[in-house]
C-alpha cells in the first residue's frame, strides 16, 4: 500500500492521474429510473480520464427516459424491460466489459471523479478488489443487521481487518484477474463474490472512504425502516448464501480450528 499512500494529496483532484490515463477502464452503472441524477453521474465518470473509458449502463425496468439519456451521453446501453436489480445489472455489465479495470457505481449517486480515481488507481497498482472504506453506522445502540452480517462474513473469512467493508457497497473496482477468478455470474450476489475473492487469495483491500450513506439519504431512510426493509432482508440472504458457499468449499467450520475442544469425549 506504500505506493497508494504516497500518491495522496490535499486536493485529491490529480490523484493517480497518470496511472488512470494509462489504464483501460470499464464503468458499470445499473439504472432504474434515474433521469434526475444520471446526467451528473455520467459527467463525473467522463472526468476519470482513463486511457480508454468504456461506460456501460444497464437500464433495467426504466420507464423515465434514463436509457435515452445514457445513449445521448455516449454510454453503451443494455436495456431490459423488467427490473433486474442493481446486483444482476452489475453482473451483466461485467460480462460485457472489455476494460482491464472494472469500476462499479449506481445511477442514483453522484460521486466526484477524484474519488473514483482512487479505486482505479489502487487496482492499477496491484489491488484485485478495491473496496469502499464505508462501514455503515456502527456507533449506535442497535447496529443494522446488514452491517453485522458484513462484519460476521469477514470474520468467517479470517479477514477481520476488513471490518464491515464489502462488495455490497459501491463504489468498488476489480481487476480483470479478479473477474476471471470470481466469474461475472457471482457478482449478482456481492457477498458471495466477496467471499470468493478472499478465499481465492486475491488482493482485497479497502482503499478509500466514500460516505454513501450521506450521499444518498433516500436509501439511508429506506434501510432504517425496520420490519419493512426488503432490501436489507435480501442482503442478509445474500450473506447467508456466501457463508454456505464458504462452508461447502472449505468444510463446515470454514477452515477455522476447533481449538481445544475434543468432541470424541462425548460420543
Amino acid at each position: 500500500m506504500r505506493h497508494i499512500r504516497k500518491s495522496r494529496n490535499r486536493k485529491g483532484g490529480a490523484l493517480g492521474a497518470a496511472a488512470v490515463r494509462t489504464a483501460n477502464v470499464s464503468v458499470i452503472i445499473p439504472v432504474i429510473n434515474e433521469r434526475r441524477k444520471l446526467p451528473s453521474v455520467l459527467r463525473e465518470v467522463m472526468k476519470i480520464g482513463a486511457g480508454k473509458l468504456e461506460i456501460i449502463v444497464v437500464a433495467n425496468g426504466s420507464t423515465d427516459g434514463s436509457k435515452q439519456i445514457a445513449e445521448t451521453m455516449g454510454a453503451r446501453v443494455v436495456s431490459f424491460a423488467e427490473p433486474l436489480g442493481h446486483d444482476v445489472g452489475r453482473s451483466i455489465g461485467a460480462n460485457l466489459a472489455k476494460g482491464e479495470i472494472l469500476l462499479f457505481l449506481d445511477g442514483d449517486m453522484v460521486i466526484p471523479a477524484r474519488d473514483m480515481r482512487r479505486f482505479v488507481h489502487a487496482v492499477h497498482h496491484g489491488v484485485d478488489v478495491a473496496l469502499n472504506r464505508y462501514l455503515g453506522p456502527i456507533r449506535t445502540r442497535n447496529v443494522h443487521p446488514v452491517v453485522l452480517a458484513k462484519h460476521a462474513l469477514n470474520a468467517a473469512l479470517g479477514r477481520t481487518d476488513l471490518q464491515g467493508t464489502s462488495m455490497t457497497t459501491i463504489p468498488h473496482a476489480i481487476s480483470r484477474k479478479a473477474l476471471a477468478a470470481i466469474g461475472a455470474e457471482a457478482l449478482a450476489v456481492p457477498p458471495k463474490a466477496h467471499a470468493m475473492a478472499v478465499q481465492k487469495g486475491l488482493v482485497v483491500r479497502p482503499v478509500h472512504l466514500v460516505p454513501v450513506g450521506r450521499l444518498n439519504p433516500r436509501r439511508k431512510r429506506r434501510w432504517t425502516m425496520l420490519g419493512t426493509d426488503t432490501v436489507g432482508q435480501l442482503i442478509m440472504g445474500d450473506h447467508l448464501e456466501a457463508i454456505r458457499w464458504l462452508t461447502t468449499t472449505t468444510g463446515e467450520r470454514g477452515r477455522h480450528t476447533d481449538l481445544m475442544r475434543n468432541r470424541d469425549m462425548v460420543r
